[in-house]
């Protein structure tokens, strides 16, 4: 496994996981993470934390106008969703048949 640089987070947070937002203009909103950027320590969470970007028309095929841009929020702001009890849980990782899983604290369920 490769060693985290000085500006690398470490995140027990992966992509298409099912999180829900704490903190913030989208409190409370779930949504699955589409990317992790471990430089920065953030997630983008689809249809979470959407912010309007007035764009002019590119010399390219882009149109102008007023379009959708997902916001990254810090890791420390969202929690995963607990698969049984659809509330936020912790992540943790224990052995199982001498490979290492994660699971949720709150429910004990094995996450794929």
């Amino acid at each position: 496994m490769a060693e985290l640089t000085k500006y690398e987070v470490k995140c027990k947070l992966k992509k298409d996981d099912e999180v829900i937002v704490l903190t913030g203009k989208s409190k409370g909103e779930t949504g699955k993470i589409s990317r992790v950027d471990r430089k920065s320590g953030k997630v983008f969470v689809g249809g979470v934390n959407i912010s309007k970007r007035h764009t002019k028309p590119g010399t390219t095929s882009e149109e102008g106008g007023i379009l959708d841009k997902v916001i990254p929020l810090d890791i420390s702001n969202v929690a995963l969703v607990d698969p049984k009890t659809s509330k936020p849980t912790r992540i943790g990782y224990k052995l199982q048949d001498g490979k290492k899983v994660r699971f949720a604290k709150a429910s004990g369920t094995v996450l794929s």
